[in-house]
């Protein structure tokens, strides 16, 4: 017998300009703010010594924010003393997260808005049934460089009719 399967908590990124990624995030993708950023410090108080047991000792200070989609997926937000652009921002032939999925009906215009925000399009505009049913997606990036999907139509949606067929 399988899990049930879990629910989706949040995901966190990291930004080399907090206020910035808040500023898109919130105006662009519509997320909402749960806690404004504040600055946290390697110091004995409670969260200071929760982030050294998570990014051990030497992490210094960073500054973070708590945002929300739509359908209350979390988005942790993380601005890190010393914060640097990776070589490659989709290695995919590296383990690990490369990516995750924004969705929106209006794909097009959300596209648009990302462009005008200083994000990139990362490739043409995808269509997976064009004959049949219009789900839609394109990867690009945020303006600092964090690479994420656009879906036109539900996950489940775009999926079960074997959209590789």
């Amino acid at each position: 017998m399988l899990p049930t399967p879990r629910s989706f908590s949040h995901i966190g990124l990291s930004v080399p300009d907090l206020d910035g990624a808040v500023k898109f995030y919130s105006e662009i993708l519509g997320f909402y703010t749960i806690m404004q950023p504040t600055e946290i410090a390697e110091d004995d108080s409670e969260i200071g010594r929760m982030c050294t047991d998570v990014f051990g000792p030497g992490w210094k200070k960073l500054r973070i924010a708590h945002m929300a989609t739509a359908d209350r997926i979390g988005i942790e937000l993380f601005e890190f003393d010393g914060n640097h652009a990776p070589s490659d921002n989709m290695d995919f032939r590296q383990h690990g997260t490369f990516h995750f999925a924004i969705q929106d009906p209006n794909l097009e215009s959300l596209l648009e808005k990302i462009v005008a925000a200083g994000g990139k399009q990362r490739m043409p505009v995808r269509e997976y049934f064009p004959n049949d049913k219009p789900y839609r997606m394109v990867y690009v990036e945020d303006p600092f460089g964090i690479v994420f999907e656009l879906y036109s139509h539900s996950y489940e949606l775009t999926y079960s009719s074997g959209a590789y067929a």
